[in-house]
């Protein structure tokens, strides 16, 4: 397996991702701790989920399951650099949709991290991504909650996801201007052969801004649609 630096980073990542969007909705418990088992063996180190994984009433889902394959131990976690995001609607304890249970208000991040450290069964997530961007909360909110996590010790960097280019730009000049704030760090961002709009602007923005960029869905449009 070849690593490399997740962008200006020290963070050393597994060039491949184990992508965990379907544990739980096709694929069933025992078979994605499987999955996870032989991506170790292979040398894989990166994970990523989400919290709204599992979708519908079983938001979350996917990241319990891999909460559950942590728990059996066997040096599971330390081996793992996991990613997971924030931003969509989690409703309340699973309940209907309720004001300030998603997006990136400085009130949900918090939420968020609490409920997906619950669900993961761990004390920190090495990489917290912004799933989408949030036109109603201004960056310099978004970074001052995440300050805070960080000096916890319960996110240790932080990473973007669907972000245009100038949100990316954005983001890490807000992120100079505070100082002391690292920014992004990486932007997951739809990108194969097939679709490859994300060399115009984000990949530019990302190569100067030193983020890693981590293609979502990395086959075509029929290969995803038959996955």
């Amino acid at each position: 397996m070849e690593y490399t630096q997740l962008g200006r980073t020290g963070l050393k990542v597994s060039r491949l991702v184990l992508g965990t969007m379907n544990f739980g909705p096709q694929t069933d418990e025992a078979d994605s701790h499987a999955i996870m088992d032989a991506a170790l063996d292979a040398g894989i180190n990166f994970f990523d989920t989400a919290n709204v994984y599992g979708w519908g009433e079983n938001k979350g889902r996917t990241e319990s399951i891999i909460g559950n394959w942590f728990a059996q131990g066997g040096g599971r976690r330390d081996k793992v650099v996991l990613a997971t995001k924030v931003y969509g609607d989690m409703g309340l304890d699973g309940g209907p949709v309720w004001p300030n249970h998603d997006k990136l208000s400085a009130v949900n991040i918090r939420r968020a991290v609490e409920a997906s450290l619950k669900r993961l069964r761990t004390d920190h997530i090495d990489l917290y991504q912004f799933h989408h961007i949030d036109r109603s909360t201004p960056f310099e909110e978004i970074w001052q909650a995440v300050d805070v996590l960080v000096q916890q010790g319960k996110v240790l960097y932080a990473g973007s996801s669907n972000f245009p280019g100038y949100k990316i730009a954005q983001a890490n000049e807000t992120a100079a201007r505070r100082g002391g704030t690292l920014g992004l760090v990486s932007e997951q961002c739809l990108y194969n052969l097939a679709e490859r709009r994300a060399e115009m602007e984000v990949i530019p923005a990302a190569r100067d801004y030193g983020l890693g960029v981590i293609p979502g869905r990395p086959c075509t449009a029929d290969c995803w649609a038959g996955s």
